[in-house]
């Protein structure tokens, strides 16, 4: 299944994904350590994911509890396919090439690409 999440969307997967399963309230309680952002606008945008099969919800007392039901792997595979393509022509090359031209990679950096090269070769 092709997923398009928002930014706001991928926002809230990202902390399913490192919390793991957690209400909305704990969710929201997260966002608002970099963001002022209602509860209701939390519960909305999660009611929506839930609508679109990109959340989970299971009920445990009064409370619902979301979860995400799409990996972060595969996701992110989606995502980076679909920003080369678009970004980039469906040149990895290219993408490769611009973020190390405007990134200074620190010699570990460096070192670390190499062997991952190194180790797809």
């Amino acid at each position: 299944m092709m997923i398009k999440p928002t930014e706001a969307e991928l926002e809230i997967l990202q902390l399913l994904w490192q919390r793991g399963p957690s209400s909305v309230r704990e969710i929201n309680d997260e966002l608002n350590k970099s963001r002022d952002v209602g509860y209701t606008t939390t519960l909305k945008i999660m009611q929506l994911m839930h609508g679109k099969n990109i959340l989970n919800r299971t009920e445990q007392g009064r409370y619902h509890v979301y979860e995400a039901a799409v990996s972060q792997e595969n996701t992110q595979k989606q995502l980076l396919e679909k920003f080369v393509d678009s970004a980039f022509g469906g040149s990895t090359m290219s993408m490769v090439m611009q973020a190390l031209g405007n990134h200074k990679a620190s010699k570990e950096e460096l070192e670390e690409i190499k062997k991952l090269l190194e180790g797809m070769g």
